[in-house]
């Protein structure tokens, strides 16, 4: 049997796991990233310069980003680094923040923005509660390790199980970027892998 031609196939679109992100689909996720939060937060520089790379992807990817901030009279405002390159950030006192968002039930049809890039703090109360609640509205969530914390380490871990198994995808905020990417060699990958070169 010969082998096919690879001229057969030149003009066919190359058929994508629906486990990859793309940037057509996703939204990005801050959650909480706050002033009297962050010091109790272990590798919290790492964890506010990961999430600000992320939105500075996002932005020159055209991928909408949204942040929150948990009962802000009391945590404080989100972090200078990120409100500086965030938009509004709405206050909420329920730790899952879905309903502040009214994105409504994903379908995941069309164009529609049904992936969901999940970073911030904490993983085991506001991240987790969120990440839950969009799971059960449809939404495929993505949930950059690497980018969220925990004031425990077991807290963060047991929560990044739990949602694995309740069907999230866990990730780093790395994958995150090339898959927004998706192909190296035009304009925006060359600014994000000059940003990821920074450190």
């Amino acid at each position: 049997m010969c082998p096919p031609d690879a001229s057969d196939s030149v003009d066919e679109p190359l058929i994508r796991s629906g486990e990859l992100l793309s940037r057509a689909t996703s939204r990005l996720l801050v959650i909480d990233v706050q002033q009297k939060l962050v010091p109790l937060i272990p590798n919290a520089s790492r964890l506010i310069a990961l999430c600000r790379r992320l939105v500075e992807a996002a932005q020159i990817l055209g991928v909408p980003v949204y942040a929150t901030e948990q009962y802000p009279q009391g945590l404080g405002a989100t972090v200078i680094e990120l409100a500086e390159v965030l938009g509004k950030r709405p206050a909420k006192l329920r730790f899952s923040c879905v309903e502040t968002l009214d994105w409504g039930v994903a379908s995941g049809q069309g164009g529609e923005r049904f992936q969901v890039v999940v970073v911030g703090i904490e993983a085991h109360v506001c991240i987790l509660q969120t990440v839950l609640d969009l799971l059960a509205q449809g939404y495929q969530v993505f949930v950059a390790a690497d980018a969220v914390g925990s004031r425990g380490e077991l807290d963060c871990t047991l929560a990044l199980d739990r949602m694995a198994g309740a069907g999230a995808i866990i990730t780093t905020s790395e994958s995150v970027m090339f898959e927004w990417c998706e192909v190296a060699g035009t304009p925006e990958f060359k600014k994000i892998s000059q940003m990821l070169k920074g450190g």
